[in-house]
């Protein structure tokens, strides 16, 4: 057992966790830097990549009994993790937890499947309504969670049932109109259970159109957004009846810079990691945004990626 771990983690749990766990997939004083695509965060006190449900069940009910806090993570593509990092236990869905199978018009899916890999199974199978998803660079278990949605579609659309675990390390299984889907929200936000698996529902359609489909949302993305740099997708929500990029702009924020932060100059709507950034400088960057855009515009703007973790 590694002993960099920081001082306020429970010892026996994490030599538990060592016992019970492939070692290869237990990571002490992980830097989050390395889990998000803003390229920012300090250390998780551990971190596990689970390969099934068993597991998080598992490790869930390890963390209750030794009182350790628990931080769920996908792709950690919407997320900025505070410099002080995460205490206690991050348990983080990825490719070892990412199977796609199809059920006639169905596909059932694991938690850390990316988003594009799925929207490309579908196509080769003929599959269509995941086309507006192929270019968010996030998991399906985090894009159920936040109800990610572009050009005018969202997860509600396509999502049948979803699996989860509970706090108590229970399994439980969601009709889709028990997941109080809303802009950028779903029931999981208030819930604190961990998006195991999900039942996508789509319809039959050709696989040239579908694939034409997909290009044609990936050559406007590639055109409009700053993808060359790191960072946590659309910083803002989008006020009712406007845009938010639209309103950065108009303030005349391109380009503007806190530490390694910048508001993108080719996206306003996007604050980008321009190099070595810290979370305290996306912070900053955020508020100065917030406060220039409602003096001038009188539109207050509420941040879309979620802040997690220790000053």
């Amino acid at each position: 057992m590694p002993w960099g771990i920081g001082l306020q983690m429970n010892k026996d749990f994490v030599r538990a966790c060592y016992k019970e766990f492939d070692t290869v997939r237990l990571f002490a004083d992980a830097p989050m830097r390395f889990h998000t695509t803003f390229r920012i965060g300090g250390p998780a006190d551990l971190l596990f990549y689970p390969k099934n449900t068993e597991e998080v069940q598992k490790i869930i009910r390890m963390a209750k009994e030794y009182g350790e806090p628990i931080t769920l993570l996908g792709n950690g593509s919407n997320i900025l993790v505070r410099d002080g990092g995460i205490r206690g236990l991050v348990i983080r869905f990825s490719h070892k937890m990412a199977n796609v199978a199809c059920e006639g018009t169905d596909l059932i899916v694991g938690a850390g499947a990316l988003l594009r890999d799925i929207a490309a199974f579908a196509q080769k199978r003929g599959l269509s309504g995941l086309e507006f998803a192929c270019g968010i660079p996030g998991s399906i278990g985090g894009a159920i969670f936040m109800n990610a949605g572009a050009y005018d579609d969202e997860m509600k659309s396509v999502v049948a049932s979803v699996k989860t675990v509970t706090p108590t390390g229970d399994v439980h299984l969601y009709s889709a109109d028990e997941l109080d889907f809303g802009y950028r929200h779903s029931i999981f936000q208030s819930c604190d259970e961990a998006i195991c698996e999900t039942r996508l529902h789509l319809h039959k359609e050709d696989v040239h159109i579908i694939l034409q489909r997909m290009q044609d949302l990936n050559d406007r993305r590639a055109s409009k957004q700053p993808l060359t740099y790191p960072s946590a997708g659309s910083t803002f929500k989008r006020p009712p009846g406007y845009f938010a990029g639209t309103l950065i702009d108009q303030t005349g924020l391109k380009g503007l810079t806190v530490g390694g932060a910048q508001v993108s100059q080719k996206h306003a709507g996007f604050i980008i990691n321009i190099g070595k950034a810290t979370a305290q400088d996306v912070q900053k960057l955020i508020a100065t945004v917030q406060k220039r855009v409602y003096a001038k515009q009188g539109v207050e703007l509420f941040p879309e990626l979620r802040v997690i973790g220790e000053p």
